[in-house]
């Protein structure tokens, strides 16, 4: 298959098991393992950011898990300042560096390269936010499209974070946001890359998302949110928006049945499954789809 001198990249939605195809595959091609998901960055998530555990990490080294404080910020810039140190380690050391993971963006920074955005002060981002709420998502994303065209092909009509993000881009830089993705330049090329999305049936999904909430609930994660509250996180870091911190916080309030927490965040992680397909649609066409029960049959044919 030749894989010795690719990058690979391993994508698909939460709970399509892309850990446990990682180290296969890793153990089949003399790899180690790079997260590439968001919220497993974070030392003190790992219940609910699904998090390998060391003990299954099956003497495959892992990279950029648990790492950084949920108290600091930790933005795409710099996990892919650090992946790209990493794939130089794995490198050096003669190994094959696998990248695995559900945050698009982390992976469209790698073969795409960051855009270099200047900073938009916090007054005007505001201001759009305030504006966004106003309105609400529908009649925001047609006054979008007045501003910017272009994000009618490129943004989902129902994606609030994207449309809030063109928005501001143009307003304060006077610039598509889809212009300087234009201009954005990756550190690697296409051909240095080998991209598998597991491409997970949704009905199949949905079992697998239920089954890991009721496991991540097994693990602690009524114990970890309790930790997580006293450690007085900013509310404006992302890390809030992690699934589950916000549900079992309000159940700590409002002495709320467990099972309708569990509910609450199945539903909230089938919705971020969905994004996260809408995302692959528009984003990974170019990768080679890999159903979840042909990744034996794929592994097998790996010498």
């Amino acid at each position: 298959m030749g894989l010795e001198s690719k990058i690979i990249l391993i994508s698909g939605p939460t709970a399509s098991g892309k850990s446990s195809f990682a180290i296969k595959f890793a153990k089949k091609i003399n790899g180690e393992i790079i997260n590439a998901d968001s919220m497993q960055v974070y030392k003190e998530l790992k219940v609910l950011s699904a998090r390998p555990s060391p003990k299954n990490y099956q003497k495959i080294r892992h990279h950029l898990y648990g790492f950084h404080s949920v108290k600091k910020n930790f933005s795409t810039g710099d996990w892919l300042k650090l992946a790209v140190k990493k794939i130089k380690e794995v490198r050096n050391r003669k190994k094959i560096p696998i990248f695995v993971g559900g945050t698009g963006l982390y992976f469209k920074a790698l073969t795409d390269g960051l855009v270099n955005i200047p900073n938009i002060p916090i007054q005007p981002r505001n201001k759009i936010r305030i504006l966004h709420k106003t309105l609400g998502q529908k009649k925001f994303y047609k006054k979008l499209l007045q501003i910017d065209p272009e994000s009618k092909h490129k943004i989902n009509s129902t994606d609030a974070q994207r449309s809030v993000r063109a928005y501001e881009v143009k307003l304060f830089t006077k610039k598509s946001l889809h212009q300087w993705f234009k201009n954005t330049k990756s550190y690697f090329q296409e051909d240095d890359f080998y991209k598998i999305y597991i491409d997970y049936p949704r009905e199949d999904l949905i079992k697998q998302i239920e089954l890991r909430v009721e496991q991540m609930f097994k693990n602690g994660a009524v114990s970890e949110v309790k930790r997580f509250i006293k450690l007085k996180v900013r509310k404006d870091n992302s890390v809030n928006k992690a699934i589950g911190v916000h549900e079992i916080k309000q159940q700590l309030q409002d002495h709320n049945e467990l099972s309708d927490v569990k509910d609450k965040i199945s539903i909230k992680t089938r919705q971020y499954a969905k994004r996260q397909t809408t995302w692959a649609r528009g984003n990974m066409s170019n990768w080679f789809k890999l159903p979840p029960q042909d990744l034996s049959k794929f592994l097998k044919k790996i010498k």
